[in-house]
């Protein structure tokens, strides 16, 4: 009877200890399971909570806007920028800015920083061609058909961007001088430090008209009269990764976005045109 109480015992103590050993073993694969999810988990929050920044020159304020939320949506990776005079942003660089990507507003401050080898290499490339109007806003009594009227037509304050610093104001005294307007012109000329604040300048009706990006020109805002492109330099812009970023291939997919169909499609309803047309 001993014996057999024994063996009896003994059977329960397998059975409660296969038991335990199952139980581990389940508890083992679910914490395995439960790892590598995490891991995963926090792999994709990494990547989606992503972010670069770009220094980009202030035309492409409007434009780069719709290009973030579009590139964002594709990607994970969120977009910061930072929108100022090309001339001013080349000097943050150059300075030690944190910038991922510099988008400018013409080839020159970009081949500047590629000789202070300070741009990834290969990664510099126009972009887009601007195109430069004058802008009339919305509301104003004046009537101009062309670029000489400015001569002849009562407008007392012109405003453009510093052309030391805004590629687009440069291109503006290129075109007066063009057309010889720019020494009856210059008295009444209001500088600006970038663009975006030369168009907020005929805007709020500190300047009776402007000489600004056609990007920044939206619908309804106002008449616009262009700027024949033979008058000026061409507006190349281009765009290239900062070597000291340390989110390249983050910075790269900005890039291959921008250059991707997509990309210039958007660029051109803006009113960008590719560097070649």
């Amino acid at each position: 009877m001993r014996d057999e109480g024994f063996a009896g015992k003994h059977s329960s103590f397998r059975v409660i200890a296969k038991s335990s050993a199952l139980l581990f073993f389940l508890i083992l694969v679910c914490s395995i399971i439960f790892i590598g999810c995490s891991r995963q988990s926090s792999q994709i929050n990494q990547t989606s909570s992503e972010e670069i920044t770009v220094a980009a020159a202030a035309n492409l304020t409007d434009v780069f806007a719709e290009i973030s939320r579009k590139f964002t949506a594709r990607t994970g990776v969120r977009v910061v920028y930072s929108f100022g005079a090309t001339a001013d942003l080349e000097k943050q660089i150059e300075n030690g800015a944190p910038f991922d990507v510099f988008a400018s507003a013409d080839v020159e401050h970009v081949v500047a920083l590629d000789r202070l080898n300070l741009l990834t290499p290969n990664t510099q490339k126009i972009f887009a061609r601007g195109r430069l109007v004058l802008w009339i806003p919305q509301g104003s009594s004046l009537r101009l058909n062309r670029l000489e009227d400015l001569a002849e037509v009562n407008v007392e304050r012109v405003a453009i961007a510093k052309p030391d610093v805004a590629p687009y104001g440069r291109a503006t005294v290129e075109a007066l001088r063009a057309l010889n307007l720019w020494t009856r012109i210059e008295p009444r000329v209001i500088y600006a430090q970038n663009v975006t604040q030369t168009k907020q300048y005929a805007a709020t009706g500190n300047a009776d008209v402007a000489f600004i990006p056609l990007s920044l020109v939206r619908q309804g805002e106002g008449q616009t009269i262009d700027v024949n492109e033979q008058l000026h330099q061409p507006i190349d812009q281009a765009i290239a990764i900062i070597k000291s970023s340390t989110k390249q291939e983050a910075a790269q997919k900005f890039l291959s976005f921008i250059f991707s169909p997509e990309g210039q499609a958007i660029l051109e309803r803006y009113g960008y045109r590719k560097s070649d047309e």
